[in-house]
Order: structure tokens, then sequence, then C-alpha cells
């Protein structure tokens, strides 16, 4: 999910697809440790995902903040 759809999202769902994001990643994590995982670049992309995620929730908290 790119940027431009997280920010349409409310901070709700925003929690939400963090959560599932830090989901994805511990799974891919534990792929990676029993030699499972197929695709090493999938971790990257999930965490950052999860960056990306937590900084527009910090932008949309900022916002709110100096409203």
């Amino acid at each position: 999910m790119n940027a431009n759809e997280l920010h349409d999202l409310t901070p709700d769902q925003l929690r939400e697809k963090l959560a599932e994001t830090k989901k994805e990643s511990f799974n891919l994590r534990f792929q990676a440790a029993t030699g499972s995982l197929e695709n090493p670049a999938q971790i990257r992309k999930a965490r950052r995902g999860a960056a990306r995620i937590k900084t527009i929730l910090n932008q949309k908290a900022a916002a709110a903040a100096s409203e």
C-alpha cells in the first residue's frame, strides 16, 4: 500500500494496518529463521511498510495537535 492510500485512512484503520504489518514481519522473520523464506526482500518491505504507517500516524497526530 502506498503513502497516498494510507493518507486516506483514519487513525484507527492505520493502527489496524500497523498490527497486520507487524504480524506479517514476525511471520517472515520466523520463516527466515527456519530457512523456509523464499524471498528475503519481503522482510525489508514489511519493515518499511510499518515505518511508513508510523510516519503517517505521527503526521496526523501532529496535525490534530496543531488545530
